[in-house]
């Protein structure tokens, strides 16, 4: 994180090819939203039950980590806890070393990105690729994923295209077609080869035990079937308590996600390869991870560990829909990341990012579960600011404001003085450049001429016409 929040978002601001992959992806997700709603049949019911699922997990947590933890045991699951990244990555890589294992192939996982555990494999000596073709492009070009189910949306098919062909060694193209061709012929190798296999896990059902995972291309089914060994990754908030809330968030995930009615590959894991099965891992591992997450859950934006990671609150956003996700600087991006990452990594060095939002309340109405993303947001902006204070100007602003709107008289003055310096430094009915502490606003932005008459000025005129 070298740069500032505002440094990042300005870049992004500037960068002309990702304002075309972003306004691309993101409208064509949020339509497909939509539609995808109008087809479930009590739609509100559905997600009134979905968003009680969770809730409830997160009132008991500790109790239904413990009977999740039996259950998996008993389907001969070894279980491990992790407090930080750190001791996740310690473990995963005394998982590999015990059993031997050198080559790593991983199905998509934002907790794994998280804990930045390729970087942890790679220094043990393990090469880990991953499998998701959006992943395996971001891997190729060394970059970071930008979105939470679409890794790619910053990069137009045609930035594709170039990376494949200088990091595979494969010939140009940007059809999507040919695309995936080329990712899926060289990863099908990567499978056959791999003794390791990584996931996350987007539910654990506490009732019985049972990982869930959700993807479109069949990469997780590989990933856990062909290794010797499955290892998955999951922070501690991923339980619902039955199969049938399982079924309750799974139409309501594939729906915000990618606006299908079930997601193309539902997997449920519920152990390592049993006698008589033909396939499966034969040693499966759960790493339950903390992380920060506790401490989340104890205060007052515990709602947010209610978060199943559809992505729909991005999709809305004007924020992220106008800088990405690089911008906001880890692995969590948009309204979710602007509240998950102060949470996991602290808020005083995440302090701008509760501040990424014009709290207009999209997030609150697309997210399938209903969080309350404005509210959790407006928490940790007074926690900003009793901790560090306002910025003097803010302070002397408001300061003069209260002053002001108390004096009916004084108000109507300064309210006529501004009104006249903007309509003078107007142009075509918009401000380019407005004057003292307006000027930071319209540095990125114009703002809208005033009224050359107020609606109080209206008003009065037309009572004077009254007969």
């Amino acid at each position: 994180m070298s740069r500032t929040f505002a440094e990042r978002a300005h870049s992004a601001l500037g960068d002309r090819q990702l304002q075309v992959a972003l306004g691309r992806a993101t409208a064509q997700l949020a339509t497909r939203r939509e539609d995808a709603f109008a087809s479930l049949e009590d739609a509100e019911g559905v997600r009134d039950a979905a968003r009680a699922a969770k809730l409830e997990v997160l009132r008991d947590l500790a109790d239904h980590l413990e009977r999740f933890e039996r259950q998996l045991q008993s389907n001969g699951v070894q279980v491990h806890w992790a407090e930080d990244g750190a001791q996740a990555n310690r473990i995963v890589c005394e998982i590999a070393g015990a059993a031997g294992l050198k080559r790593a192939v991983k199905s998509k996982s934002m907790v794994t990105e998280e804990v930045h555990l390729n970087d942890a494999l790679e220094a043990a000596g393990i090469q880990v690729v991953e499998t998701d073709l959006g992943e395996y492009v971001v891997q190729l070009a060394k970059d970071r994923p930008s979105h939470i189910i679409a890794p790619i949306i910053h990069r137009t098919r045609e930035e594709v295209g170039r990376i494949m062909h200088e990091g595979m060694g494969v010939p140009y193209s940007d059809d999507t077609g040919t695309l995936a061709r080329y990712a899926r012929e060289r990863l099908r190798e990567e499978f056959l080869a791999a003794d390791l296999g990584i996931t996350g896990a987007n539910f654990g059902v506490v009732e019985n035990g049972t990982l869930c995972l959700v993807t479109n291309e069949g990469n997780g089914r590989m990933v856990t079937t062909l290794p010797r060994v499955h290892v998955a990754l999951m922070g501690i908030e991923k339980l619902v308590p039955t199969m049938a809330d399982l079924d309750r968030l799974l139409k309501v995930l594939a729906r915000s996600a990618t606006g299908q009615k079930l997601t193309t590959y539902t997997t449920l894991i519920r152990g390592p390869r049993r006698p008589g099965d033909d396939c499966g891992a034969v040693e499966m591992h759960v790493v339950l991870l903390d992380n920060g997450r506790s401490g989340i859950l104890a205060g007052e934006t515990a709602e947010i560990l209610g978060c199943i990671r559809c992505g729909a609150c991005l999709n809305v956003c004007p924020v992220y829909k106008g800088i990405g996700g690089h911008a906001y600087g880890d692995t969590y991006a948009g309204p979710v990341g602007a509240i998950v990452t102060p949470g996991l990594r602290g808020l005083a060095a995440w302090r701008d990012l509760p501040f990424a939002s014009t709290l207009c309340g999209a997030c609150r109405d697309a997210c399938p579960l209903r969080l309350d993303i404005p509210r959790m947001l407006l928490h940790l902006r007074s926690r900003v600011t009793q901790e560090s204070g306002a910025p003097l100007g803010l302070r002397a602003a408001m300061k003069g404001f209260g002053i002001a709107a108390t004096r009916p008289r004084l108000y109507r003055m300064a309210a006529g003085l501004a009104r006249r310096l903007l309509r003078a430094r107007a142009r075509e009915g918009w401000v380019v450049s407005a004057p003292g502490m307006a000027r930071g606003w319209t540095r990125a932005r114009d703002l809208r001429a005033p009224a050359r008459a107020t609606f109080q000025d209206l008003w009065r005129a037309r009572q004077k016409a009254k007969p």
